[in-house]
């Protein structure tokens, strides 16, 4: 009787062992979970950028990882001719931000994107930049007979040298500097170019001519908005996920449409 108790008695401890445990592991679980919801899983996001946002997007990046540190940013820039080739060889990227909405548009009807993640975020606008030290009026440059070399971006793959070649017909100067012409890969490189000194002038995104880490660096005369196509700026989401769209709607909120402002942008609508 007596070795019967003590069975019984060491089985109900070892049942309310196992009861204890069971209890912990529920709550260690719940603990997790809630742990996971206040920090969310990092996230990277791969983004094909127009190199015309170069300055705009890395400082509207750091705004973004503040309200979303979870979501780290992976950008290139280029041009969006290129990028648009690489996305249909399938590139790995998750946005594409072109300096134009046709390319965009050419991903969704090609199958590459849904049609409903195409937005538009931004207009470009272009200027005539020409470097701090030039003797040269940056509103007449294009005229003067001292220059040799204009830089503007290959209108074949770069919409900001498209513009800048309507540009150059509409102002009746296309004929005359046609044989001066330098071809920048992307808007980056052009200016690159006048800043080198391969290049007395160029023609170039505002929002290149008017950064913060650029600005001292020359002086611009803004083509007239009239004188070339409306230069409208779009994207789209290729591999959908909850950080693309969180990005996608982030970009076109207010604070951002602010900061893309600052950077000289007209904003879609306005």
């Amino acid at each position: 009787m007596q070795q019967s108790l003590c069975y019984h008695t060491t089985v109900l401890h070892k049942g309310h062992c196992l009861s204890r445990l069971a209890v912990a592991l529920i709550w260690g679980s719940a603990w997790v979970a809630a742990g996971c919801a206040r920090h969310p899983q990092h996230q990277e996001l791969a983004i094909a950028a127009a190199a015309d946002l170069n300055f705009a997007l890395a400082d509207l990046s750091r705004d973004f990882r503040e309200v979303h540190p979870e979501i780290e940013l992976k950008i290139a820039y280029g041009s969006s001719g290129n990028f648009y080739s690489q996305i249909r060889n399938r590139a790995p990227f998750d946005v594409f931000l072109s300096a134009d909405v046709d390319y965009p548009r050419r991903l969704v009807q090609e199958g590459l994107a849904s049609a409903d993640s195409l937005f538009l975020y931004a207009m470009g606008r272009i200027v005539v930049w020409v470097p701090a030290q030039s003797p040269l009026d940056p509103a007449t440059a294009l005229r003067a007979a001292s220059v040799r070399h204009v830089a503007i971006a290959n209108p074949q793959h770069a919409p900001y040298g498209r513009a800048a070649e309507a540009a150059l017909r509409k102002l009746g100067l296309y004929d005359s500097v046609e044989g001066k012409l330098v071809l920048g890969e992307n808007i980056a490189q052009t200016m690159q170019f006048v800043q080198s000194g391969a290049a007395e002038v160029g023609i170039v995104a505002l929002s290149l001519a008017i950064a913060p880490a650029v600005r001292n660096q020359g002086r611009y005369w803004e083509i007239p908005l009239d004188a070339y196509p409306r230069m409208e700026q779009g994207g789209v989401i290729l591999r959908e996920s909850a950080a693309a769209r969180e990005f996608r709607n982030w970009l076109l909120s207010p604070a951002a449409a602010a900061k893309l402002k600052d950077y000289g942008f007209y904003l879609p609508g306005k």
